[in-house]
């Protein structure tokens, strides 16, 4: 009977196995940053930006968690005037853009600057409902 004993390692081949980035490091929807600046709607109050931005919403499917309209559904509303990461407009863009944490998905890189705005400028135009408190969470 013969045995063959293969023993394997003992030569470092200079190659890591750690990850190349820290845990702590952020990647971005097709891998770009959000912009720091502070951002002003180049759309506000653009009627047409509305319509843009209406159907951008029902395209991305924006409806499937904010509800029609951004009434709320699994995803907060849009629309009661309550806003968890700030409500300006350009805290909603920075949402949309870099998402958020519980479940917003980011859409930056996917959709364009001009894509964000205007469904911005759709949720600003949506009525705030009567029956829905307005203020904002603390």
């Amino acid at each position: 009977m013969v045995m063959v004993v293969v023993a394997c390692g003992g030569s470092d081949s200079g190659a890591s196995t750690s990850p190349s980035s820290d845990a702590g490091d952020r990647v971005f929807a097709g891998g770009v940053a959000p912009p720091t600046e502070i951002l002003e709607n180049p759309f506000d109050s653009d009627t047409d930006a509305v319509v843009v931005g209406e159907g951008l919403f029902a395209a991305m499917n924006c409806g499937e968690c904010h509800g029609g309209g951004g009434v709320g559904f699994v995803g907060p509303s849009l629309v009661d005037g309550r806003w968890r990461y700030g409500g300006d407009d350009g805290e909603l863009y920075q949402s949309i853009y870099a998402g958020r944490s519980r479940g917003m998905p980011a859409y930056g890189g996917i959709l364009a600057d001009a894509a964000i705005w205007s469904i911005v400028t759709y949720i600003r135009a949506q009525p705030i409902p009567e029956s829905v408190p307005t203020e904002s969470w603390r």
